[in-house]
C-alpha cells in the first residue's frame, strides 16, 4: 500500500525518527560510561592529605561512612552531628585507625536552628584548611503520612535540617574555599527531590529544593575553582531508609559512599542534569530509564502512582506494627 504522505515528508520523518533513536542510544551509552569505564576527578585535586573534610550528619550511615573513608585518604575532618557520645566515639576510632589524622567535633542539632551553633562551628573551622563539604545531614517523615496529616513540628523539622541548615553551614564553609580557590562540596540528595513523592512531600520538596539550590551554586562557584556535585541516590541500607539488607538496588553506605568518591565530576545516571551525579550504577540506570522511557519523564503518572502506591503500602505495613506494639506495651 502506498504512503499517503508525499515521498520528501516521509523520509524526513524517518531521519527524524532515526535522529530520536540514535540520541537515546548515545546518550545510554554515556550512562554506562560514566558509571562503568570513566573515572572521577581524584580528590587531590580540591585539596592535599592533611587539608580538612567538613561532614554534617557524621555519626551515622552516609555520613560516618564519608569520615571513615576521607579519613583514610588522609584527610582531617571536622564532625558535627546530633549526639556528642557518637561523635567522640567516631573521632576515637578515626584516630585509632589513621596515626595521622585530626578530629574536630561540634554536637548541634539542625532542628534547633541556633545561632549559637552555627558561631561554633564558625569558629571550630576558623583558619582551617578546608578541602571537602559534604552536606549530609538530612531528616525524613518518621513514616509515610498525607501531607495534610503531617504535623507542624515534622513539617518544621525536616524544612528546618533539610534546607535551612545546609544553607548555613555553605555559607560558612564556601567562602573558604573561595579564598583557597579550590573545594568540593557534596550535598546529599534524593531520587524524592527527583520523582516527586506523595506521602513524602514535604521531604521530597526539600530534596528538590537542595537540588536546584545545588545546581545553581555550582554555576556560582565554579570560576573560583570550587567544585559543587549534588549527589542522588534511590534507597541505601541506612537508619533513616530503615532498610538493613543490601543488594544490588540497595546499597550499604560503605558501597555508596565510595562509588560517590569515586565519581566526581561524573554525572552517572543524571544525564543532562549540571552539577548532579547519581553514582550507584542500578540506581543510575533506574533514574535513566525513569526520565527517558517513561511516559511523560519524571512527572509521568505511571511513576507517581508508583510512588503513591509504594508509600501508602509502607504507611499502612508502620501503622499495623504501631497498632501491635502499642497492644503489647499494655
Amino acid at each position: 500500500m502506498d504512503s499517503i504522505l508525499p515521498k520528501p515528508v516521509t523520509q524526513a520523518l524517518a531521519a527524524i525518527g532515526l535522529l530520536y533513536i540514535s540520541s537515546k542510544v548515545f546518550n545510554y551509552l554515556r550512562v554506562l560510561a560514566s558509571l562503568f569505564l570513566l573515572p572521577g576527578i581524584p580528590l587531590s585535586t580540591f585539596g592535599p592529605k592533611g587539608s580538612w573534610a567538613v561532614i554534617t550528619g557524621a555519626s551515622d550511615g552516609i555520613g560516618k561512612e564519608f569520615a571513615l573513608q576521607l579519613a583514610r585518604k588522609g584527610y582531617n575532618i571536622v564532625l558535627v552531628s546530633r549526639t556528642q557520645s557518637k561523635l567522640a566515639a567516631l573521632a576515637d576510632e578515626l584516630t585509632g585507625a589513621n596515626a595521622s589524622v585530626k578530629t574536630k567535633t561540634l554536637a548541634m542539632d539542625f532542628a534547633e536552628n541556633k545561632d549559637s551553633d552555627f558561631e561554633e562551628l564558625k569558629s571550630l573551622i576558623s583558619g582551617l584548611d578546608i578541602a571537602i563539604l559534604v552536606n549530609n545531614v538530612g531528616l525524613s517523615h518518621s513514616i509515610p503520612v498525607p501531607f495534610v496529616q503531617t504535623e507542624e513540628k515534622e513539617m518544621k523539622d525536616i524544612i528546618t535540617v533539610n534546607v535551612v541548615g545546609t544553607l548555613r553551614v555553605t555559607q560558612l564553609v564556601a567562602p573558604i574555599m573561595v579564598k583557597q580557590k579550590r573545594g568540593l562540596i557534596l550535598t546529599m540528595a534524593s531520587f524524592g527531590g527527583v520523582f516527586p513523592t506523595p506521602l513524602l512531600a514535604t521531604y521530597s520538596g526539600s530534596k528538590a529544593f537542595l537540588q536546584q539550590w545545588g545546581t545553581a551554586l555550582g554555576a556560582e562557584l565554579a570560576p573560583s575553582g570550587v567544585h559543587v556535585q549534588v549527589i542522588q541516590s534511590h534507597l541505601v541500607a541506612s537508619a533513616m531508609s530503615k532498610i538493613r539488607r543490601t543488594s544490588a538496588m540497595v546499597p550499604s553506605p560503605k558501597a555508596f559512599v565510595r562509588a560517590a568518591l569515586g565519581k566526581i565530576g561524573r554525572s552517572g545516571g543524571s544525564q543532562g542534569i549540571a552539577y548532579t551525579s547519581t553514582p550507584w550504577w542500578s540506581h543510575g540506570l533506574m533514574q535513566w530509564a525513569i526520565t527517558n522511557l517513561a511516559p511523560g519523564g519524571s512527572m509521568g503518572t505511571i511513576v507517581l502512582g508508583q510512588n503513591k502506591s509504594m508509600h501508602e503500602s509502607i504507611r499502612k505495613r508502620a501503622l499495623k506494627k504501631a497498632e501491635r506494639d502499642a497492644k503489647k506495651g499494655q
